[in-house]
């Protein structure tokens, strides 16, 4: 097997490896240190050895040693400390035990996810956190994909799991009433790491392929634990959707490419024909939420064989129900730049006015103004607007991008086009 393939194999088998040891032992932190190094010893061993018959039983072996090694380890510590010299008390079994004693069958994959996405835990926290012990991912991978110092996320992450452990949550479902909630701020952490991924707020890249694709996985994870729920089903629409117009969104250097100029063809296909399926039943069953409106916008969209056909007065309508449901400012942002593209640039204008104040520092409230003022054809606010724009982004590409249509209108090179505003970084909404 490759090293690839392995990869996503243990990707897959480490929460559930995290969470059996953390009722084994009762000690979180301690069983995803373990876990991942009993991944990197997979990592090391597997690809040339091979895979083992059991790579779920292997990890949970492997891991179980180090665990029980810290368990012995310290409890010697505490005996030197004390000085108890007479009667041992009593240690725990630190033998591998019996699979059936371990419940070896038992996926603890959703409950990892609850824990790591714990309400007490700042977002970035939570994001960390997940893509360590749900995810798999390492240290180092994560910090390289977020482009901070691994010491930087070495410490985020510990911090994370302290505040897990002072919060005295218990490793388990959380109750029916707390679920609903909970599950909320799950879907709102995977939804944040596709943003990042799908469009990253800082550095040279538009794209963090790794973290959408993740994010990806773990939502298909999440609907396959909860088949029933809407929202997760929504949420997977909405980042098939959108992901599937990733290989058209840039050129060959890097540039941004609007979404009414990109090259439909070079969209994923199978993804949006899955995406589309799953929206399509999902809505069939009545209950209605933000994530799966705003799979339904990104359907209608990706449905459109060119820009011009896109139904924007659906999608005008889509926003407004999203809009009530919401107090979301970028919501209302979007629904602007609908009613412009159904009605006209004047009335997308007149309700960006409303959003002044809240919006004003926002790099994407001043691009999809620019954009409506240039389709009006007030390019000298246009192009004030797109350079206060180019001043508040902190995507490389972006800045790129909007500083250059601000140039093209200052010498009047570039054609007014039909694009929506904001295409030129989305994000799902």
């Amino acid at each position: 097997m490759s090293t690839s393939a392995v990869d996503d194999l243990l990707r897959e088998l480490a929460p559930q490896v995290v969470g059996l040891l953390t009722r084994r032992f009762g000690d979180f932190d301690a069983a995803d240190d373990a876990v991942q190094e009993a991944m990197l010893d997979a990592l090391d061993q597997w690809p040339a050895r091979g895979v083992p018959d059991n790579p779920r039983g292997w990890l949970i072996q492997v891991a179980h040693r180090r665990m029980a090694d810290q368990v012995r380890n310290e409890q010697a510590r505490r005996r030197r400390e004390e000085l108890v010299a007479a009667q041992e008390p009593p240690e725990r079994r630190t033998a591998p035990p019996a699979e059936d004693a371990l419940e070896a069958d038992r996926d603890d994959t959703l409950i990892m996810l609850f824990l790591c996405c714990h309400p007490a835990l700042t977002p970035a926290s939570a994001i960390a956190l997940t893509l360590r012990s749900v995810g798999g991912l390492t240290t180092a991978e994560i910090a390289r994909a977020f482009m901070v110092p691994e010491a930087t996320m070495a410490q985020r992450i510990s911090r994370a799991k302290q505040r897990i452990k002072a919060s005295g949550v218990p490793f388990r479902m959380p109750a029916a009433g707390e679920r609903a909630a909970r599950l909320g701020s799950v879907l709102h952490v995977l939804y944040l790491i596709f943003n990042e991924g799908y469009a990253s707020s800082a550095g040279p890249g538009l794209h963090r392929i790794e973290l959408s694709q993740e994010a990806i996985r773990l939502t298909r994870v999440a609907h396959r634990l909860l088949p029933d729920d809407c929202e997760v089903a929504g949420l997977l629409a909405l980042m098939l959707l959108t992901d599937a117009r990733r290989p058209a969104r840039t050129d060959a250097s890097g540039t941004p490419i609007p979404l009414a100029d990109q090259d439909r063809s070079l969209w994923d296909g199978r993804a949006v024909a899955e995406g589309v399926a799953l929206i399509t039943r999902t809505l069939a069953r009545g209950s209605v939420g933000p994530y799966q409106l705003q799979a339904a916008i990104a359907a209608l969209h990706d449905e459109a064989a060119t820009a011009e056909e896109t139904d924007w007065p659906q999608i005008l309508a889509l926003y407004g129900l999203l809009e009530r449901m919401s107090d979301n400012p970028l919501v209302s942002l979007n629904r602007a730049v609908a009613a412009a593209m159904a009605h006209g640039p004047a009335t997308g204008l007149r309700m960006l006015k409303a959003l002044d104040g809240r919006l004003s520092g926002n790099h994407r409230f001043h691009a999809a103004r620019a954009h409506l003022l240039e389709m009006a054809g007030d390019h000298a606010a246009a192009i004030e607007d797109y350079r206060a724009a180019a001043s508040r982004t902190t995507s490389i590409p972006e800045r790129d991008y909007l500083t250059t249509r601000a140039a093209g209108l200052a010498t009047r090179d570039v054609p007014l086009r039909g694009q929506q505003p904001g295409t030129t970084s989305p994000r799902p909404m």
